[in-house]
């Protein structure tokens, strides 16, 4: 599987660190944020390299949907509700400055990656009044908004609020040229962060600041983001013959779908679920029997899947890591919209690390942290990670390996200890140790990607056990 922001396009290998350095600033993590970060430090004078465990734009950034809006969801209802006026406004004017950034950036260095003033819709099938509620939040923080019975997607709906004068692109192209003049160690893996040194398995870094942006903390303690976050999964099909469209669409229901267009290819995007809760696959065919319901003239072109940190407030936690690490900044919790807020948290972390205020700090601290906005969501996360610890205490699987069919993983008990076991078509067995060595919660087999996935926390592995996504900083042990 291939996202089509990868099709025909290659980027550049970079070596990997050599012993140790010292430097002013160091991130880790290669993606959306890192790269945009450490560009944003860079032109503020400020000596910076970025390290990756892997290849740069090897993680979530490459299957994103790009899709570059204010408009998250029913979020500024939510705002005004548990928070106040201020910081709904706050939070908006953020993310309007992170897209007024992209386009400033893409205009002043005329880079190709396919940018495009689109407007934004979220729609609901039958509930209209929770879209009411939004374009009333909206309009009431001065966004230009607008409020309709009809769109162009070819079915009836309830209403839509429209946000005018959003942006797509392709999220590969642009961050190919941000990151060409920027210093990055590919293959360099960051294993402990402490006293101001960034330790990786290819010598210690040296800097007075450290942004974590790995998508999902590495750093347990402190900080204790895997208390206050969880990681889900989307599915996605890009099609032929489908429709062209003049803006971007999301259903307002976490179980509906999203609609872009990138080229000829319409993006079709759903089957949200929580990473580790995918056990009996089939989201790949959900989409399909979808699309072939709306287009059945459609062809299909790509397919892949994205995962997401989701916040138990829905806003992003952007700022200093911990109390305790003055000197490190984290960026996490983009709850599915990481392209403005990737360029939030860049702005916010490069505005901190060159002694700059701004009028952001408050809404996205990481140590905000409001009992009374999350509790509900806080409660739920908790409890589903404290249900799948004692699950796996109490419970011993049945099967052998002889139930494992052709094509499937599953949990087998192997002389009294459980393992995971995947069975390709041909037969070949690939045996991996049960437990995620992130915090030890026992792994689930996904079917749709093939992967081994946490359902406490989200970190997953291949069939192998190589690692695919964080926190875990470690592979998975392979059993012969």
């Amino acid at each position: 599987m291939k996202s089509v922001w990868l099709e025909n396009y290659n980027i550049e290998k970079r070596e990997s660190l050599k012993g140790n350095i010292n430097v002013e600033a160091v991130v880790v993590g290669a993606g959306i944020t890192g790269l945009l970060t450490a560009y944003m430090l860079q032109k503020k004078g400020v000596e910076v390299i970025v390290i990756d465990r892997g290849r740069i734009l090897n993680g979530n950034t490459k299957n994103t949907t790009a899709k570059v809006t204010i408009q998250h969801n029913l979020i500024y209802d939510k705002l005004l509700k548990e928070f106040n006026e201020e910081n709904a406004k706050r939070y908006a004017e953020a993310n309007r400055l992170a897209l007024e950034n992209y386009k400033k950036i893409i205009e002043e260095n005329k880079i190709d990656c396919d940018f495009e003033n689109v407007d934004a819709y979220v729609y609901s099938l039958n509930n209209p009044e929770k879209i009411i509620n939004e374009y009333e939040a909206a309009k009431k923080i001065g966004i230009d908004s607008e409020l309709l019975d009809e769109i162009e997607l070819p079915f009836k709906i309830a209403k839509a609020v429209k946000f005018k004068n959003q942006a797509q692109f392709n999220p590969v192209k642009f961050l190919n040229f941000i990151a060409k003049d920027l210093k990055i160690y590919e293959d360099t893996k960051a294993i402990d962060i402490k006293d101001g040194l960034v330790i990786t398995n290819r010598g210690e870094i040296k800097a007075e600041h450290i942004v974590v942006a790995t998508q999902y903390p590495i750093i347990n303690v402190p900080g204790y983001y895997f208390l206050r976050m969880h990681q889900e999964r989307d599915y996605v099909i890009a099609l032929k013959n489908a429709q062209k469209l003049k803006g971007i669409y999301r259903d307002e229901n976490e179980e509906g779908y999203s609609f872009r267009n990138y080229k000829d290819l319409l993006i079709l995007t759903g089957g949200s679920v929580r990473t580790g809760a995918n056990e009996e696959g089939g989201k790949y065919d959900q989409l399909r029997e979808y699309a072939k319901q709306l287009y059945p003239a459609s062809i299909e072109e790509f397919n892949w899947s994205a995962q997401d940190c989701m916040t138990s407030d829905y806003i992003p936690f952007i700022g200093i890591y911990s109390d305790e690490m003055p000197n490190v900044y984290v960026a996490t919790g983009y709850n599915k919209w990481g392209m403005t807020s990737s360029m939030v948290a860049a702005i916010i972390i490069s505005d901190k690390i060159t002694g700059k205020e701004n009028d952001f700090n408050e809404i996205f601290s990481p140590s905000r942290f409001d009992l009374t906005a999350s509790i509900k969501n806080l409660t739920k996360d908790f409890g589903t990670t404290v249900y799948n610890f004692i699950a796996q205490k109490i419970s011993l699987p049945e099967s052998v390996l002889e139930d494992v069919k052709l094509g499937h993983g599953g949990i087998i008990t192997y002389e009294g200890e459980k393992l995971g076991v995947y069975k390709n078509n041909k037969g070949e067995v690939f045996t991996v140790s049960s437990k995620c060595p992130h915090l030890g919660c026992e792994l689930k087999w996904n079917p749709d990607d093939l992967a081994w996935e946490c359902p406490c926390h989200g970190s997953r592995f291949d069939y192998k056990g190589n690692f695919l996504n964080s926190p875990t900083i470690k592979e998975l042990k392979y059993e012969e």
